[in-house]
């Protein structure tokens, strides 16, 4: 496309304080008191799309945080692409932890990025990533090279489930008919090397509870008599798990996809460095499932991961008590075939069966969602791979991600179209962690490879 460097050059500044604004909005969905930031936040997102060109914008209501739905046709009879992203973000906690204020965004240069870095809450997952899109639009309509058309889904409420997108997509299927649908708030390999995303693994999240006596008791007088609640959790999820650090729930793995030892060793082509991974997370040895490598234990392999666990007093100094409940919170990353409804019965199954007698138990499923592998024979995959190749001068590798977008098998199932999983982030972007951040080079990328996806995908499809 014509002119497409000069523009973000001349618009880089602006881009970057766009994106500013958009971060210093603390839209955090998991936590009620935030909702007027969450609601904000959409409107934000809102006015973003109209001024980058959309015809048709509007705030969707749904039962939880609303969607943001805009379009632009430009011809019934080119093809559509569908952009989907989200504007909420996860909390910031532990808030001790961050070299700067989560949601006053700093820039600031790193070694990994000399030319900088945006440091905040969501600045990768996913808004940075998401208002690449945004501007990749504008500069598509601005300089009249927009060769098909396009719609936008943005939700808010991703980083709790997405429970609302569900019924919104099953009631709006003629309004988001596409012919591909793309998202980016996945990443890849390393600055110069380009990868896109072709599997997703499923999941499974729970919160447990543990009861014992009737109220919190004295660990003197009660202490060797009654069951201790914190115990008895400590003790049943350290089952979870046998010697090889395989899940030891009944039918776990009946339906877990073997990959061929062909399709192994092509994943081992990626570049990877077990020195750097554990020197970046600044640890003397990896851990996990015996007979996996690294990169095949956080991608192709299921896995169960205690996120949380409480109980009992945690204040300063000392309260000696035996908790009348523990809570944890547990989520199992699922692969292909493995159904995350199946999995939720048979996690609740096998934690009623293990608890001791002493205690009750108490299992609430939260979220969850199917995992998704893509084809890398279809027209979105050779758009995206050809998109990727003008902009960094090299083939994207394929890969499989370790982390979850629930809502893509959603949308094959509901909208039968594949989604292109273009993302422009990297591993040590901190998402979901203290210090959260995007590189400058990777979202002046993203907005440069977008518009060159429109391209290819259009003219292939006219082939």
């Amino acid at each position: 496309m014509e002119n497409i460097k000069s523009y973000i050059n001349a618009n880089k500044d602006r881009f970057l304080n766009e994106l500013i604004a958009l971060l210093k909005i603390p839209s955090i969905s998991a936590d009620s008191a935030y909702k007027n930031d969450v609601l904000k936040s959409a409107e934000f997102v809102r006015d973003s799309l109209k001024e980058a060109g959309c015809d048709n914008v509007e705030i969707c209501e749904t039962e939880g945080y609303p969607i943001v739905y805009g379009d632009k046709t430009i011809d019934p009879n080119l093809p559509t692409i569908l952009v989907y992203g989200h504007y909420d973000v996860q909390p910031a906690d532990p808030l001790e932890l961050w070299d700067s204020s989560p949601f006053e965004p700093v820039i600031k240069n790193t070694d990994l990025h000399p030319e900088g870095a945006i440091f905040a809450r969501g600045a990768c997952d996913d808004k940075g990533q998401m208002y690449m899109h945004v501007k990749a639009l504008e500069f598509m309509t601005s300089t009249n090279q927009l060769p098909c058309n396009v719609k936008f889904m943005i939700e808010g409420e991703e980083e709790v489930g997405s429970s609302s997108l569900s019924t919104f997509v099953k009631e709006n299927q003629e309004k988001l008919a596409n012919d591909v649908i793309l998202i980016s708030d996945t990443g890849m390999i390393a600055k110069d090397i380009p990868s896109i995303t072709t599997g997703l693994r499923g999941l499974s999240y729970v919160e447990v509870e543990v009861t014992g006596p009737n109220r919190d008791l004295h660990s003197g007088l009660y202490g060797g008599a009654v069951a201790n609640p914190i115990n008895v959790l400590t003790k049943m999820i350290a089952t979870f798990h046998d010697e090889n650090n395989h899940i030891t729930i009944p039918g776990f793995y009946d339906k877990v996809e073997e990959l061929s030892r062909q399709e192994r060793d092509d994943m081992a082509k990626a570049p990877f460095s077990l020195t750097n991974y554990k020197a970046a997370l600044d640890i003397d040895a990896v851990y996990g499932e015996e007979g996996y490598t690294t990169n095949e234990r956080n991608s192709i392999r299921p896995t169960l991961d205690v996120n949380g666990i409480w109980g009992g007093y945690t204040g300063e100094g000392a309260k000696t008590v035996i908790a009348s409940k523990a809570f944890a919170k547990i989520s199992m990353r699922l692969v292909p075939n493995q159904d995350w409804n199946e999995i939720t019965n048979l996690f609740k199954v096998h934690f009623e069966n293990i608890a001791p007698k002493g205690v009750t138990v108490k299992i609430t499923p939260h979220h969850g969602g199917q995992g998704y592998v893509t084809p890398t024979n279809s027209i979105g995959y050779k758009a995206a791979s050809k998109a990727y190749e003008t902009t960094f001068g090299k083939t994207p590798i394929p890969q499989r991600s370790g982390g979850s977008i629930p809502i893509v098998s959603l949308f094959e199932k509901e909208l039968k179209s594949k989604t292109i999983l273009m993302g422009f982030g990297l591993d040590s972007d901190a998402i979901h962690s203290p210090n959260e951040h995007f590189g400058i080079f990777n979202y002046l990328k993203g907005i440069e490879t977008i518009p060159l996806f429109y391209k290819y995908f259009t003219e292939l499809k006219a082939k």
